[in-house]
């Protein structure tokens, strides 16, 4: 036989036989209960009564908003459509890290579940470079950050902002750049146009993406300026990597010559042409970054200088620039880097006679380690 103490917040009962309390209540329509244990008074087994249902009420309402919260990959489609990058490089390398990482670990569960210690403990179980595991910890900051802007979950503290990436300001290889002398062994092994490619790399510090992507309008042949403002990768041609990058770069009386010694051969001479259009592709597109990469490591290893990407040209101008004595805020301006916090503050803002000065120095470096020119050699 039970004896009862009901309340509207639920009730209690005492079994007599076991000496057990039991809470019963109604939730949904439906009559649940709870065993409380036993206790020495009915006051006590009350106050059980209250603590559980103060635990199960909190469950509760924890489950209906779990419920409301969207799994991580309804948050990553939802994050496509509204605030993913729109330059196609970027794009494209965050879906790299969504597809073969974050989905595969996260996507089935809430973004709530990515806390910093879980997080930081996976991204050490990977085997990537300090580098990509910052980037992969970027990303997820991101997803948190839109998760907050969008209404999904409160806005706070990003969690990401706890996670630590070890050695992810450290290079895990050292940049390589080139001698004058080993310039020289490189450059005169090109056939064009990718000696005249490498010729603008070195002496203006381009990225690749960007020499490609030139066309002969860009070229300002009154006032020998170069402009740069558009880049291509994978056959998509978009915007420069930063709004720092968008400049018109001086060129030295030897480069402009290369330049129009190259149109004068080349069949693809129009203002609207590429500067460097392929003739594989009849002059839509110009050559592609993985022929041009390979064509430069061949060269090098031919040259017994051995393999190294087109990026090492960038490296390369800004090692010749410091050789020349050209002050880092100078270097700054030339090299077209987003940040200029730590060069520009410090160093102040340059004249453009002084970078002009400074770019000739560099090409004309690059040009008289060819011999006084290029010779240019037919892309059939």
């Amino acid at each position: 036989m039970r004896r009862k103490s009901k309340s509207t917040t639920g009730s209690i009962a005492l079994d007599r036989r076991s000496k057990i309390w039991q809470f019963f209540w109604w939730e949904d329509g439906k009559h649940k209960s709870r065993s409380l244990g036993r206790h020495q008074t009915k006051t006590a087994a009350w106050e059980a009564a209250q603590i559980l249902r103060g635990e199960l009420r909190t469950a509760t309402q924890q489950m209906k908003t779990n419920l409301r919260l969207p799994t991580v990959a309804l948050l990553v489609d939802s994050y496509r459509a509204e605030k993913m990058p729109t330059r196609y490089s970027t794009r494209r390398s965050y879906e790299v890290w969504i597809r073969l990482y974050v989905l595969p670990r996260w996507g089935a569960g809430l973004i709530t579940d990515v806390q910093a210690r879980p997080v930081e403990l996976w991204l050490g179980s990977l085997t990537l470079a300090p580098k990509s595991k910052a980037e992969i910890r970027a990303l997820l900051r991101r997803l948190w950050d839109f998760a907050m802007w969008s209404g999904s979950v409160p806005v706070g503290r990003n969690p990401m902002e706890l996670v630590t990436v070890r050695g992810a300001s450290k290079r895990t290889k050292q940049p390589r750049s080139l001698t004058v002398e080993e310039f020289r062994q490189f450059v005169v092994r090109l056939r064009e146009p990718f000696g005249t490619v490498a010729l603008l790399c070195v002496s203006l510090g381009l990225r690749i993406s960007e020499c490609l992507a030139l066309r002969w309008s860009d070229v300002d042949w009154l006032n020998c300026k170069l402009l740069v403002e558009r880049g291509i990768v994978t056959g998509r041609v978009g915007d420069v990597k930063t709004a720092g990058s968008r400049k018109a770069l001086p060129l030295a009386p030897e480069i402009v010559a290369t330049l129009q010694a190259w149109k004068s051969v080349t069949q693809f001479a129009d203002p609207t042409d590429w500067i460097f259009a392929s003739p594989v592709q009849l002059g839509r597109l110009p050559w592609s970054y993985p022929r041009t990469w390979r064509v430069f490591r061949d060269v090098a290893i031919a040259a017994g200088l051995g393999a190294f990407g087109t990026h090492t040209l960038r490296h390369t101008y800004r090692s010749w620039l410091d050789a020349g004595g050209t002050s880092l805020a100078v270097q700054q301006k030339l090299m077209r880097h987003a940040d200029i916090r730590t060069t520009m503050n410090v160093y102040g803002d340059v004249v453009t006679d002084e970078m002009t000065v400074a770019s000739g120095k560099v090409a004309r470096l690059a040009v008289n380690s060819t011999g006084g020119g290029m010779e240019h050699i037919s892309t059939d």
